[in-house]
């Protein structure tokens, strides 16, 4: 008699979403898939770095926009200290920055939560495989914008700010004292208030406001 082929252990996910009931309908998706288990949740992304120590999952699917610590920023971070880690972003916005923020963050690509019932399953697989994900409203979106620059004669942007400027950034943005983002982030008050300051000039705005603005223009906080 020859044994039954055991089918293959399903593929260990990481679900970082700030909205837990955005992160009961991921996870209901996923679950439901036979080769797909969510082995742990996380509400920032700071949780999400840590969550993925301590549960090895082999993709991460991360909410673009999140409190403490981007999902961008946190892919950054799992891309060092976990290479082997597939990531994939959520994000509420379909924006073609994104798209590219996220290929240069280690990420596969990026799905919207708009059609996540229709394509995330589809974009955790090609994640796995290695392949770029492109749903397909991002090609016509990407198209359209290269052909514009290409017309107009422009590149594409660059980073207008460091890592550790977006960091300062977005806990500025999201109404953290100078004092309070120095014990977050492990530096001194004088370092944040230059990394400010520094922002300011590079980006040609006035104050906390206009920075909060910018924040929320570049989808490192949600309005």
């Amino acid at each position: 008699m020859h044994a039954e082929p055991t089918a293959p252990e399903p593929i260990r996910v990481l679900l970082a979403d700030d909205h837990a009931l955005v992160r009961r309908g991921v996870r209901l998706i996923l679950d439901s898939e036979p080769d797909l288990e969510v082995v742990a949740e996380a509400d920032n992304g700071a949780e999400a770095v840590a969550m993925a120590r301590t549960h090895r999952p082999a993709l991460a699917v991360l909410d673009i926009a999140m409190p403490r610590m981007t999902g961008l920023q946190a892919a950054r971070e799992l891309a060092r200290i976990q290479p082997d880690l597939r990531l994939l972003m959520l994000t509420m916005y379909d924006n073609e920055q994104y798209f590219f923020e996220a290929l240069k963050a280690g990420a596969s690509g990026y799905v919207p939560k708009s059609v996540a019932d229709r394509d995330l399953v589809d974009a955790c697989r090609a994640a796995m495989r290695g392949e770029p994900f492109l749903y397909p409203g991002t090609m016509t979106t990407l198209i359209r914008n290269y052909l514009q620059r290409a017309q107009n004669g422009e590149p594409l942007p660059d980073r207008a700010v460091t890592e550790r400027e977006e960091e300062v950034l977005k806990l500025v943005a999201e109404g953290h004292t100078s004092k309070e983002i120095a014990g977050l982030l492990c530096i001194s008050v004088k370092t944040v208030e230059r990394h400010r300051a520094n922002m300011l000039q590079k980006l040609g705005l006035r104050d906390r406001l206009e920075l909060t603005r910018y924040a929320i223009r570049t989808g490192l906080i949600e309005p």
